[in-house]
């Protein structure tokens, strides 16, 4: 899907949709039987996630590459309004250490020589994959066939990570340091929009003195077949964060369900994972039903989320001739993407998204080394496939 596509077709897609309702129904069936109401709800906001980032054609991968290499910023803007959003929940909530007695934990870790390294090669591996992690998945339930390529290696790379994790996070790294936990949820707050603000504040500057003014939204917005404004996307995304909060009493997150799928299919495989450290202490993790496991529950409401919303705007066609050369860079931006985020604690939604809005220093850090790690990534597909980034820009 061209992310600045407008053009809204006339018919829905009625075949399709049924399947995606039958999909729907199934997911929330096998998430029930599987836990607590938790998991259904986790399920509930996973499909709303996939409508969002499919309407609003929210990614994180061209917004970045369109503000370094086009001064475009529209989408890096609206990164920043979705994390302002949050944040003015998400800070008192983990701030209140706790909400109707259950508490809240934020996404807090150390940042050190791994996570900055895999922060930046997940940033390559964005481009060369075409998307990020939420990208993945909402660009491959709404038909994109090349993200089944990178979305293997993303799986792969997940799983190589665990068996080289117990050197990475030997080596040195900051003490884990939050904002909320400092300064409190009112003053981080402040903290946070004064950076973000002057982030916001920049990329308007820079794109009205290249253009003249700010690149226009898209016309005829529609709120069942899309597409959406950034704003709405923000909205409905920050509803999403939110939830999770309240539901599962954590950040949102998706690689770790990445590493599980892998774990399961390699265990199947003959792989011995229980004699690797990281697998050892997560045996009944990589044991249990994928339907246990609400990060899982949650990816799969995005994809199937996403593939409705496309036969909604009438849009879901896969096409499935694939160049071989686009389906290795494909699958080596997936490897990247899954190996630097394990090295980083998560992907641009569980450590960068996740680490801000818990006032997290890690959060940051992988903004700065992520970004850094998405402009390499971007020159060079410039490079070597001058016509590919041309038609996804």
């Amino acid at each position: 899907m061209n992310e600045n596509e407008t053009t809204r077709p006339a018919v829905f897609q009625t075949g399709s949709l049924l399947t995606g309702a039958v999909a729907c129904l199934a997911l929330l069936l096998f998430a029930h039987q599987a836990g607590t109401a938790r998991l259904l709800l986790a399920a509930a906001i996973g499909l709303l996630a996939g409508v969002a980032l499919y309407h609003a054609s929210f990614g994180f991968t061209s917004a970045w590459r369109s503000f370094v290499f086009e001064g475009r910023g529209a989408g890096l803007r609206a990164q920043i309004l979705l994390i302002l959003l949050t944040c003015a929940i998400a800070f008192p909530l983990i701030g209140s250490q706790g909400l109707f007695g259950r508490p809240i934990s934020g996404a807090v870790a150390p940042f050190g020589y791994a996570a900055a390294l895999g922060a930046f090669l997940f940033g390559i591996g964005m481009q060369f994959g075409g998307g990020c992690a939420s990208g993945t998945l909402f660009t491959a339930g709404g038909g994109n066939t090349r993200m089944l390529a990178t979305l293997t290696g993303f799986i792969a790379g997940s799983v190589i990570a665990t068996a080289h994790l117990p050197f990475w996070w030997s080596l040195p790294a900051l003490p884990a340091f939050s904002l909320v936990d400092r300064f409190g949820a009112l003053l981080a707050f402040a903290i946070t929009a004064f950076v973000l603000g002057s982030i916001y504040y920049f990329t308007r500057h820079r794109e009205i003195a290249r253009f003249g003014e700010l690149e226009a939204g898209p016309r005829n917005v529609s709120l069942i077949r899309g597409p959406w404004p950034k704003s709405w996307g923000c909205i409905a995304l920050a509803a999403v964060g939110i939830a999770t909060l309240f539901v599962l009493s954590r950040p949102w997150g998706i690689t770790s369900a990445f590493t599980l799928w892998g774990g399961k299919i390699a265990q199947a495989g003959g792989l011995p994972l229980q004699e690797w450290p990281y697998w050892s202490a997560r045996t009944a993790w990589l044991n249990q039903s994928v339907f246990a496991d609400s990060t899982s529950v949650m990816n799969f409401g995005i994809i199937i989320g996403a593939f409705v919303a496309a036969c909604l705007a009438g849009r879901f066609v896969p096409n499935w001739n694939i160049g071989r050369r686009d389906l290795i860079v494909a699958i080596c931006g997936g490897l990247l993407m899954g190996y630097g985020a394990r090295l980083a604690y998560g992907c641009n939604i569980g450590a960068y998204l996740g680490g801000v809005i818990s006032g997290s220093l890690h959060g940051w850090g992988w903004l700065v080394f992520g970004f850094m790690g998405s402009s390499l990534g971007a020159y060079l597909m410039m490079r070597l496939k001058p016509s590919h980034a041309a038609r996804n820009a």
